[in-house]
């Protein structure tokens, strides 16, 4: 029987229009019960970023790593001695599982982290949200669209809280850049010039741990998921970005993070076309992946062609000249997402707009919201404000059972964008969308990915 301090609660709950069972409602924030949250897959990401953006956070609003699932017996050792070391957890009861079969079987994990191989992390969101876990997932969301269509649909039929890496989406000066094309003071978007470019040979590998990883030490065959089954290759086990279909490489990795912004701000779920070209032009070290990279996408509404705009997305892994850059251009001037600057750049100036008996339509200067922070592209750069308040977004809407930045159709949106480039990519021909069959197209005829 409820007592009467239970009742008001749950009567102030439906004059909300909302309804929650007794384990729901211990997730509201302000509630004494403890978010407990596993870590699937111990990763450098996790190791650099996640955790220690999670652990800014964790004691405010009660949260604690009780387990981490890997699939390699040096990682699960690892992961217990680094958050250990970092005073991230202080007992004993921290627990090592072989796999997520074992995570889920245990009664202690209400969340879990996800940051495994590329092209896992779908799968692994949809085991989770099945076995009725909250899920903080990387990006890419998919690498498939097989895999992307299958996440989804967990997470939608599971009523779970998801919450894709896609930072961006909870960093201020994105939400004012957002806020301001949406107000219609930008005018129609034109163009968008994307780069990401770095001069690492390294990047991406792990030449010392592919020496001394062994088959026996972790499970290459569950490893695997649902790729063909080949012979053991450590390499493509620590550096699967590099080889396809683990990870397409430059468009899973980074253009998914910029991709999104297009749809996020123009309001398109995914391109109408795109082409792509690139090459392993520099670093010969038997990878399959490109390590230049350019893709040029049409965005609009599938029954107006004559309405839109061109996104270039170019990035190389040879040279860093141009670094991270995301130009939004208008008529009227630019956005630089750089610098955090409005401004009447390139707009339509008084001479040319006089010749045509036009009116000149130049943007009014002014500066984005930003913490300050410029966008760095090493994925090791510890509790950075975009992951951090990313984060706490997941885990504060773990609590109240809001919808996160970042949901689950996000990444699938951004997993079509980086699958159509990568296709396009590897086949040289031009790729649509059919967005009312949701299959991704190539010289007529549906591309099986």
């Amino acid at each position: 029987m409820e007592n009467r301090r239970d009742f008001i609660k749950k009567s102030a709950l439906a004059g909300l229009g909302m309804s929650f069972s007794a384990a729901s409602y211990a997730r509201i924030l302000g509630s004494a019960d403890r978010v407990r949250v596993g870590i699937v897959g111990f990763s450098d990401r996790f190791r650099g970023a996640l955790a220690p953006s999670f652990a800014s956070h964790a004691k405010e609003l009660n949260f604690e790593f009780v387990a981490v699932s890997d699939l390699w017996s040096r990682r699960r050792d690892e992961a217990e001695a680094y958050l250990k070391g970092k005073g991230f957890i202080g007992n004993d009861n921290f627990a090592k599982c072989r796999n997520n079969d074992e995570l889920y079987d245990r009664k202690d994990v209400d969340a879990v982290i996800i940051s495994t191989a590329d092209f896992q992390h779908a799968l692994h969101c949809a085991e989770a949200v099945d076995a009725g876990r909250d899920v903080y997932v990387e990006k890419p969301f998919a690498e498939s669209l097989e895999d992307a269509r299958k996440a989804l649909k967990a997470v939608e039929k599971s009523k779970k809280i998801v919450q894709v890496g896609s930072q961006r989406r909870s960093t201020p000066n994105y939400w004012a850049a957002n806020e301001y094309i949406k107000s219609g003071k930008f005018g129609d978007i034109t163009m968008v010039e994307m780069t990401w470019n770095v001069n690492q040979p390294g990047r991406w590998r792990r030449a010392k741990l592919v020496s001394e990883i062994k088959k026996e030490e972790t499970d290459w065959k569950r490893y695997l998921m649902n790729r063909p089954m080949v012979e053991w290759d450590p390499r493509k086990y620590l550096e699967f970005r590099l080889f396809y279909p683990y990870s397409s490489g430059i468009p899973g990795q980074w253009m998914s993070h910029q991709i999104d912004t297009v749809h996020w701000f123009s309001g398109y779920d995914h391109p109408r076309s795109v082409v792509a070209n690139g090459g392993i032009y520099v670093w010969k070290d038997g990878r399959v992946n490109p390590d230049t990279f350019t893709a040029v996408f049409d965005y609009g509404p599938d029954d107006d062609k004559s309405k839109g705009f061109q996104v270039l997305y170019s990035s190389r892994m040879n040279n860093e000249a141009g670094g991270t850059k995301e130009l939004y251009y208008s008529n009227g001037g630019m956005i630089n997402l750089d610098t955090n600057k409005i401004s009447s750049e390139g707009g339509l100036e008084a001479k040319a707009a006089a010749e045509m008996g036009m009116k000149p339509n130049l943007l009014a200067a002014q500066s984005l919201a930003t913490t300050g922070e410029k966008q760095v592209t090493s994925a090791n750069t510890g509790a950075d404000p975009m992951t951090s308040a990313h984060m706490r977004n997941w885990m504060e809407c773990v609590r109240s059972r809001k919808e996160p930045n970042a949901p689950a159709k996000v990444g699938y949106n951004h997993s079509v964008a980086s699958i159509m480039s990568t296709i396009a990519y590897q086949t040289g021909e031009r790729v649509t969308f059919d967005n009312a069959k949701q299959e991704i197209m190539a010289s007529g005829k549906t591309v099986k990915v």
